[in-house]
């Protein structure tokens, strides 16, 4: 796994320490995501978050995938009082004054994180499709824009600028999405 990224574009409500291991001794309050995970400690990010009114707890996210190629990290969010995990690639997005909720992306891997902060979203950029987390939550996916890999050049004026490799046509085929709906512009 590569070293972990810190990203606090967007204000928070909470403060976090990626562990380098599991404690020996877990806080009182400790949650694992997902849930259902097995062997969920192997590999998994283990990060201790302090929200601003409430006790702290440990978070424990499993791993996606051992590669360079996909992030790990924290990010901040839109709403204050989120905060994303990503290990190995896959997302976790926690509520931190109510940790047991939280959302898993379906992006399995995610690819690439990248705030837009004048925008209020925070973009997941997967394989073929881009989704955009608000402070309301999921906001929306963009169509496919890739048969296997989305590559993106950049934001300017309210509009995700990128290119998508095209199977048939052998190339990177560019797009443009406006990012207050996902639609592609022309």
């Amino acid at each position: 796994m590569n070293t972990p990224h810190i990203d606090l574009s967007f204000p928070c409500r909470w403060q976090a320490e990626i562990l380098p291991a599991r404690p020996a001794i877990l806080p009182a309050r400790s949650f694992i995501y997902p849930q259902a995970a097995e062997e969920v400690e192997r590999g998994a990010l283990e990060v201790l978050i302090r929200p601003g009114n409430a006790p702290p707890f440990l978070a424990t996210c499993a791993l996606g995938f051992r590669s360079p190629a996909v992030p790990t990290g924290l990010w901040s969010c839109p709403k204050a009082e989120e905060i994303c995990a990503v290990s190995g690639g896959y997302a976790y997005l926690i509520d931190t004054t109510a940790p047991e909720c939280f959302t898993m992306l379906p992006y399995k891997p995610v690819l690439k994180v990248l705030p837009a902060v004048s925008e209020g979203l925070l973009l997941f950029v997967g394989h073929k499709s881009v989704l955009a987390w608000g402070a309301q939550g999921q906001m929306w996916e963009s169509a496919k824009l890739s048969d296997e890999g989305v590559t993106i050049t950049g934001i300017e004026n309210g509009v995700l600028r990128g290119a998508g490799w095209e199977m048939l046509a052998d190339k990177d085929v560019p797009f443009a999405l406006d990012l207050s709906s996902g639609q592609l512009v022309s």
